[in-house]
Formats: structure tokens, sequence, C-alpha cells
């Protein structure tokens, strides 16, 4: 029996799960940490993402033995080093936004169109590696002039482990540097922004195993979406994945880059498999619950509140949210939107606000469905939001669509553990892993319960108000 480790490398805490190749959990472990954030600034030190790391590997590996292992992470993380790998400063983490002008300039010398027939990625932001290693040449030339290796997580933490200098395509398709037709890295770009493409890792592919550590073989996994999904049994069209965590993620698999559309903000990544994948997402979903419970319902866990909200009928007698608590990307761009309770009586109460929470993040879900033109039969539902039967339903009710559950919840570790799984010869392929590993939970049928006039009036108010 082989044991395969996966791990994914979040923003704010790295969970590593250590599974049989049955698909079993052995162990778990989860390492919270806090980002140094100033202003438009954020980093943390690259060294204490390898300090976090090794002590969860320690603490697994002390008890069991691991066959192979597979990281994801986020992807525009950016960690600069010498040539010996020895970071140079501390991580530009992928939610700084210092280099807005440098991405404006970018977008200038180049437009949107050819970015995105290159890319896959139809806007240009300051959290894109290119327009943060502009910045650094701009603003901190004495470490920019230094610079021979150009990591992005995952490949800095497998430098650390094997020594390669080495990366995959998925994590690096929001870099703006890689061409996501060819393969390869764009020399034009590179040329504008000043890196040598010598700077940069070999490009592999996900699900290549690269080296040994410790006698644990080490695989390259994707980009902790991509292994999310894989983790979700998403491999093949028809079948779309949506995230309600803090945002909302919705993921589509498809088999070429489509056609750039000047109105479109949807990015298009490269998909572990070699083929594509659209990404659409919210920067506001389950937080605005949470912060409608941190304020509004303190002494209610979410339990109650869905409890509470289930009394309510469908609409909410007339009341609808608009979460726009952190501004609207997609499909509506509007940094400066705000978040609303509109058509409220003295009728309502906060069971009512409640549900039309739910709802309107359900209305999201349907208008970035339709703004993509997705046709699917199934959506596998993760993150906090899929443990809410009630969410789900309204989910289902509102897109038309069924939604699934599934019984792990972990599902990045998972699609990493099924990468590793697959390049050292335990599984013949990573679609036929999926189907032996991933269990489905619950499964929600859509009902007509009147949602059409409340999505109407959602996007209504949505055209009036952003």
């Amino acid at each position: 029996m082989k044991n395969l480790l996966g791990v994914d490398v979040g923003t704010t805490s790295l969970k590593m799960t250590l599974f049989d190749e049955c698909g079993a959990v052995l162990q778990s472990v989860t390492q919270d940490y806090l980002l140094e954030a100033s202003g438009d600034r954020v980093e943390f030190e690259p060294e204490r993402y390898w300090q976090i790391f090794s002590e969860a590997l320690a603490q697994i590996a002390g008890e069991f033995e691991i066959s192979a292992m597979a990281i994801d992470t986020q992807c525009e993380t950016l960690i600069v080093a010498d040539e010996k790998g020895n970071p140079l400063r501390k991580a530009i983490v992928w939610l700084d936004n210092r280099a807005t002008q440098e991405a404006q300039e970018i977008e200038a010398h180049f437009g949107r169109q050819r970015i995105y027939e290159v890319t896959g990625q139809p806007e240009v932001t300051a959290t894109w590696p290119a327009c943060k290693l502009l910045w650094l040449r701009k603003n901190e030339p004495e470490v920019f002039a230094k610079v021979k290796k150009v990591f992005l997580l995952e490949d800095y933490l497998i430098y650390r482990l094997t020594g390669e200098f080495v990366t995959e395509k998925t994590l690096q398709s929001s870099t703006i540097y890689l061409d996501i037709n060819k393969g390869i890295w764009w020399e034009e770009m590179l040329n504008y922004i000043g890196v040598d493409s010598k700077a940069l890792p070999m490009l592999r592919n996900s699900g290549e195993k690269i080296g040994e550590s410790q006698g644990i073989a080490v695989v390259l996994s994707a980009m902790d979406q991509v292994a999310g999904t894989i983790g979700a049994g998403v491999v093949c069209n028809g079948v779309v994945s949506e995230m309600t965590g803090t945002t909302m993620v919705i993921f589509v698999p498809c088999d070429q880059v489509p056609a750039y559309r000047p109105d479109s903000k949807i990015p298009c990544h490269l998909n572990y498999n070699g083929q594509y994948c659209l990404l659409s997402w919210t920067p506001t979903a389950g937080i605005a619950l949470k912060w409608f419970k941190n304020n509004f319902c303190e002494g209610f866990d979410f339990k109650q509140l869905d409890a509470m909200a289930e009394r309510i009928s469908p609409g909410c007698d007339g009341l609808t949210f608009l979460p726009y608590l952190c501004g609207s990307v997609i499909p509506r761009y509007n940094p400066d939107a705000r978040g609303a309770f509109l058509g409220l009586t003295m009728e309502h109460t906060r069971a009512h606000a409640v549900r039309s929470i739910l709802e309107a993040v359900a209305c999201m879900l349907k208008e970035n469905l339709d703004y993509m033109g997705i046709s699917c039969g199934e959506i596998r539902s993760m993150g906090g939001g899929a443990t809410s039967d009630l969410w789900c339903q309204i989910k289902a009710d509102l897109t038309g669509k069924r939604i699934v559950t599934l019984k792990n919840p972990e599902a990045a570790c998972l699609g990493s553990a099924i990468l590793a799984g697959a390049a050292t010869g335990v599984y013949d392929s990573v679609e036929s892993a999926c189907k032996a590993l991933v269990k489905t939970d619950k499964a929600y049928f859509p009902q007509d319960v009147g949602y059409e006039k409340v999505y109407q009036r959602f996007c209504a108010l949505e055209d009036q108000f952003l």
C-alpha cells in the first residue's frame, strides 16, 4: 500500500494530507500564518514558508511512510533569489498591488488583445508577476541586478526539496510571460520587463516526477484551483466546479483558448492535461455571510443561520442583497461598488437578511455561468458554502443545475496526491484515479420555486447601482 501526500499552500494556511492509495485519509496537518500587509503591499518571508512546510512534513513523516508527494500553491506569489537560490528579499504575495503603474505601462505597450491571445489573461493587473518584476527593476534596482532565479511559491518549495530549478505550466499561466499556446516563455514580454529567460525555471508539465527528498518521490502538482478540481473529479467537459469560500471561484474545463472579446474579463489558464480552463471569480461570497454573522448575529453559528433562513420563503419577501462589500470584478468590473440591502420594509427580519445573502451569492453564480456561456449538467460544489444544505439547494434552484458536494472537503490536497500517484505508477492515469477515489456526497436537484423573478430583480438592481 502506497501513501501519497498532497500539500495545499494557501494564502494564509498550509494544509498537508496523507492518503493511502485507496483515498483514505491517514493524517492531516494545518498550519496557519499571518501575512505582512501594509497599504497595497503584502509580503512574507520565504524562509517562513519553508519552515512551516518542513514542520508539517516532519510531523507526518514521523508517523507514516510517504511514497510520493506533490505541492499545489497560489499562482502569483513571487520570490527572487541569487544564483544559489537564496532569497534576495521578502516574497511579494499574490495579493500585493504595488505594481499598478507598471501594469498600466505593460497594457499600454502590448494592448489587451495581444496579451490575451498569447497568455490567456484578458486584463493586466498589479498582481501578475511580470508587473511585480518590472516594479522591482524600477524601484529596487540593487536587488533586481542580483536576481538569478525567479520562483513562484511551488517552485521555491520544490527547489528546497530537490535542488531542481523547475516549474509547471498551470502555475505560470497568470505571469503574463508564458505563451499558453506554445507552452514556452514569451520572450518579448521578458525583454520588456528586463528579465533573462535563464533566470526562469525549466518548464515541465503537471504530474511529472522531478526528484526525491528523504526517499519521497517529489512530483509537480498544479496551481491550487486546478488541483482542487482534480480532487473534485472535474476532469472532463460537461462538469464544472464552484468553490464558495471567502470568495467564489468557478472552474470550467475547455479544449481551446476562446477567441478574444473586448468585453470579456474571463481568464483562460492551462489545465493539468495540457488543455485549458476558464476561471471566474468574485471577491465577496462566503465572507459576506461571515460579515453579517459577526456583526449582527454574534450569538449564532452558521447552522443556526441556515435554520433561521430556511423559514423564509424564496425571494425574501422582496428583499435583495447586493454582495459587493469588496467591489465587483466579473462580469461587471467596478472596484468601487459597495454592498446594500434593497427593498427593506418593517416586515423584514434578520432571517430575511441571511437568506438574501445566500440568494445573492447564488445569483452571482448564475450570472457568471451565463456570462461565460456555460452549458453543463452538473456543478461540483466545494468550500465552506458546500456544507450548507440550504445554500446548495438555492444554488440548484437558481441555476437550474444539479449541485453535487464531495465527501472529502480537502479537494486540493487530494488532487495533488492523485497527481503524485499517477506520476509514480500507483494509478494508470489522473482520470482513472478520480473515478476510483473522488466520492460524491449529496446531490441537490433544481426545483421550480419562482426564482426567475428574483434573479431578474437582482440583475436590474445591479444595472442601477453598479
